[in-house]
């Protein structure tokens, strides 16, 4: 494919190269006439200015790089798209490199985007946790924001408070009179996780019940596992009155293990989840959740990469919270006066009867 060169445009308007650049960069004062003939030959030419000639003027690309894992999922979207429209508003244009294949450690697409001059990256890879070689590459000369740890830590954190909506959920289900509370989890490797499950014991610390390994069983993130854990959880332990599962997916697939069981839920057993999915309103029953601010974070994220890019900010907070809040709908209700396992913990204050 041809492109288009200002030359070009200059030999249709019959005039130099550099009053044709002077037109096409709005930079300089030129004669209407003028104008408007450069104007007219770049329009009937279909010129597109060469951001790439541009770069190399301005020591700019105007262009964002963003390492993302596997895009089909719905979170890690809400952070991509925050990202590209806040990026967007600024001029500035996203790269996005996807990781979703086994063995990749990001270091091959982080190169992509280095050797691509993209002024700044941000990372919306959970799996780089862990990766010393991608720490070593965002603690270069380039700007860089995450929005999860990074191995070896240094780089900028912006991301939604995982501890409090744990914390939040848990919290909820003790004020409804429940002790008896079990969680399911993403893998135990993963950030998120871990700071979920200690806003999880916090809460329960609160008011004296100690944690029990028991009530806590490992998943995946996905509904089948959800499934799959809610069936463990209530094997090993069947007073379970209460369920917090640290995802809205996982959640849903509880949902379906507890109906195969014939509990009903929130009667026998209430269930809260995390993210506030879109489905999450339209399960039945409805979803107890926490709202997390995904899009959010990834507006913000990109508003620090923006702001440390043209210098705005040089010594950025390590990291930066986003608020959460509690959701409730109905699959909460009160904690039954008789458990799974029977037992119940005295009266619950009768405003609590309204709480979903």
């Amino acid at each position: 494919m041809t492109h288009v060169s200002l030359k070009d445009v200059a030999g249709r308007a019959g005039v130099s190269f550099q009053t044709t650049s002077k037109v096409l960069n709005g930079k300089g004062t030129v004669a209407p006439e003028t104008r408007a003939r450069i104007l007219g030959a770049a329009k009937d030419l279909g010129y597109v200015p060469n951001a790439l000639a541009r770069s190399l003027l301005t020591r700019s690309t105007c262009t964002i790089g963003v390492v993302a894992s596997d895009l089909s999922n719905a979170v890690l979207s809400q952070l991509v798209v925050g990202i590209e429209r806040e990026a967007r508003q600024h001029g500035h244009v996203v790269i996005i490199c996807s990781i979703d294949y086994a063995g990749s450690n990001g270091e091959r697409e982080l190169r992509v985007l280095l050797e691509r001059r993209v002024d700044g990256i941000i990372t919306v890879a959970p799996r780089l946790e862990l990766e010393p070689q991608a720490g070593d590459l965002l603690r270069g000369p380039v700007p860089a924001v995450t929005t999860h740890p990074i191995a070896g830590g240094g780089i900028p954190l912006v991301a939604p408070d995982h501890r409090r909506a744990a914390l939040e959920a848990t919290r909820h289900l003790v004020a409804l009179g429940h002790r008896r509370i079990g969680t399911v989890t993403g893998p135990r490797n993963r950030h998120p996780t871990l700071v979920r499950l200690d806003g999880y014991r916090r809460a329960l610390e609160e008011v004296g019940v100690p944690f029990d390994p028991g009530l806590t069983v490992e998943g995946d993130w996905s509904v089948e596992e959800g499934y799959r854990a809610g069936h463990r959880l209530l094997d090993h332990a069947p007073d379970t009155t209460a369920v917090f599962a640290q995802n809205d997916l996982m959640a849903v697939g509880l949902l379906a293990a507890l109906h195969e069981r014939g509990l009903d839920v929130p009667a026998d057993c209430a269930v809260v989840g995390c993210d506030d999915i879109a489905v999450a309103a339209r399960m039945v029953p409805p979803l107890t959740t926490v709202h997390i601010p995904f899009h959010e974070a990834g507006t913000a994220a990109a508003r620090l990469l923006l702001d440390l890019i043209a210098g705005r900010v040089t010594d950025p907070a390590a990291e930066t919270l986003l608020p959460v809040r509690l959701v409730r709908r109905a699959s909460c209700g009160l904690r039954p006066t008789a458990g799974l396992g029977g037992g119940g913990t005295g009266p619950v204050p009768a405003v609590l009867d309204r709480l979903a």
